[in-house]
């Protein structure tokens, strides 16, 4: 079985990736690998060693201790929950009409106050 925190760390690497746009398939072409590999870390089955996860914090352009925020906030006992803001990203990404996801997300970049990077 999975360990919490590698668990939580692939989370924390889907939401990221999904947040810019990127495939497993583009992220794995960053770093030389298989999607399969950015799939298994992603569920947590494959441990992401500290040079590999320092290689993905430069790719998103954050600290690799991005990865790590709310490890402390979930209890151990309830890591199997689904994060509803990942909810939210799925809904976004199933939307075929560009125009309409991107008024969405300039609405929520509004309420929020952040800015999200795009692709191309």
């Amino acid at each position: 079985m999975a360990h919490r925190v590698d668990i939580h760390v692939g989370r924390r690497l889907k939401q990221i990736r999904t947040l810019r746009r990127l495939s497993q398939t583009d992220v794995a072409n960053h770093l030389g690998l298989s999607f399969q590999q950015i799939q298994k870390y992603e569920i947590g089955s494959n441990r992401i060693a500290a040079s590999r996860l320092f290689e993905l914090a430069q790719i998103f352009d954050v600290s690799p201790a991005y990865f790590f925020d709310g490890v402390y906030d979930t209890p151990a006992n309830d890591m199997s929950k689904r994060d509803p803001s990942m909810e939210i990203v799925s809904a976004l990404a199933a939307i075929k009409d560009d125009a309409v996801k991107s008024r969405i997300v300039t609405f929520i970049e509004d309420v929020s106050g952040m800015t999200v990077a795009r692709q191309g």
